[in-house]
């Protein structure tokens, strides 16, 4: 249990220190539908973090997505 906590802070850290800055996210949408996002994360909330796609498309994801391997931040 408590690595899971430790790994969680790990992800808001990592997703703070992204903050602004231009990346790709991959998203697994179930079904074997895997969506490819270009953009930056925007804000930075207690349970989730938005992410401002080019396109201005607004998504959300919780810290447990990235955790679970459903969301894939890349740089």
């Amino acid at each position: 249990m408590r690595a899971n906590v430790n790994a969680l802070n790990e992800i808001k850290q990592r997703i703070k220190d992204l903050k602004g800055d231009s990346i790709n996210l991959s998203v697994n949408r179930g079904r074997k539908k895997i969506d490819k996002l270009q953009g930056f994360i925007e804000n930075i909330y207690p349970s989730v973090f938005t992410f401002m796609t080019c396109e201005k498309a607004r998504e959300t994801f919780s810290y447990f997505d990235v955790l679970c391997g459903l969301v894939v931040l890349d740089k």
